[in-house]
């Protein structure tokens, strides 16, 4: 059985001009054919005389040349255009001229440098070939300029296939721009996540340090959560560099105790609830929720360390809901970057949630509604 798939893959690794030939042997066939015979191309009022040797040749040069439409469009055009002129001076008026629109498409289409010297060229070639047949009968002038007219519309469907690419291949480097910019944001965003929570535990546990010089059993336990969460920056962010491989997974939900744990180790009173059975395929809304409680638990750490936080998720069946509070906290303080929080609303709505984040009740609340994609 013919595999089609491996013959267009053997096909399309063929050089171009191999791919190309055959257009032009099937004009040298066609010109041969009885039937096609009075159906050639008549410009001008030569009279039509019989197949020679010499028509042989034109009808060669007429036609395969095609194969080097696509490498050379300016010397195929040159060859297919003399074949043609000596066509129709001769008289022969084969079928192969009409390759002469296909070398001009060609030309149009795939013509690199000197593109209106190479059109005026032909242009001025193609008066003189008009006068010159014009010696040998009565064709009025409108059938010149009409004909002119044909070769120039092909010429300008070569340029619009031409102009087509271009505008395509612009919207390709404008798509693959787009996706690496985006691409550096949410490697940027996942720093900042990253680094901001594990470096403010860490300032915040080495200042709880300095207190504790002559209780030397809390100091070795501060040193060693120091130290721990040291080691937690550096597995979050070889897990960060993970996110480059295509079979990168989302944190799993155990990851959020973890959170909760070293912010209880860093001195912040948290309480954490979690309810319902995670989704099995919750996709991008595991490692969306993941951020907005470690984002949250960075603030309060940084705005409201030893204030009473609490920690609320829930697993739906079709969205995450979280809630983290936190007593006494206020807003973030201006000085801040504003990644954080500014981050995590783009995050929650690019899945289609809501994100709010602000003061309530004497406190300051983070609330997220994150969409997993599963069906109701």
């Amino acid at each position: 059985m013919i595999d089609h798939r491996a013959a267009l893959a053997r096909w399309r690794r063929l050089d171009v001009v191999v791919r190309d030939l055959p257009l032009g042997l099937l004009f040298l066939a066609a010109a041969f054919l009885p039937v096609l015979r009075s159906h050639g191309t008549q410009l001008g009022g030569v009279p039509e005389r019989p197949f020679d040797a010499l028509a042989v040749v034109v009808i060669a040069v007429e036609s395969l040349p095609l194969a080097l439409r696509r490498r050379s469009p300016a010397g195929c055009l040159t060859l297919v255009a003399l074949g043609f002129a000596v066509d129709q001076l001769r008289g022969y008026h084969t079928f192969a001229a009409a390759a002469l629109a296909f070398a001009l498409v060609s030309a149009g289409a795939h013509l690199e440098r000197r593109r209106r010297t190479t059109a005026a060229g032909f242009s001025v070639a193609y008066v003189v070939l008009a006068i010159a047949l014009s010696r040998f009968g009565a064709e009025p002038v409108s059938e010149y300029v009409s004909f002119f007219l044909l070769l120039v519309f092909a010429w300008g469907i070569g340029s619009w296939v031409r102009t087509t690419r271009a505008a395509e291949a612009a919207h390709r480097r404008r798509v693959a721009e787009d996706t690496r910019a985006a691409e550096r944001t949410t490697i940027a965003r996942e720093l900042h996540d990253v680094v901001t929570h594990h470096v403010t535990a860490m300032v915040v546990q080495a200042e709880a340090a300095r207190y504790l010089t002559a209780a030397p059993d809390r100091l070795d336990q501060t040193l060693t959560a120091i130290t721990d969460t040291g080691r937690r920056a550096i597995t979050d962010l070889r897990h960060l560099l993970d996110l480059l491989n295509p079979g990168h997974e989302a944190p799993s939900p155990g990851g959020l105790r973890t959170l909760v744990e070293q912010a209880r180790r860093a001195g912040q009173p948290v309480e954490f609830t979690e309810e319902g059975t995670p989704a099995e395929s919750a996709g991008s809304a595991d490692l969306v929720a993941y951020r907005v409680v470690q984002e949250a638990l960075t603030n309060a750490l940084k705005h409201a360390r030893g204030s009473r936080t609490a920690v609320e998720v829930h697993h739906g069946d079709r969205e995450i809901a979280v809630t983290v509070s936190t007593n006494g906290a206020t807003s973030v303080s201006p000085g801040g970057s504003g990644r954080g929080l500014a981050g995590l609303r783009e995050r929650v709505a690019v899945l289609g949630g809501d994100f709010s984040a602000g003061d309530d009740d004497g406190g300051f609340v983070v609330r997220a509604r994150i969409p997993t994609g599963n069906p109701a």
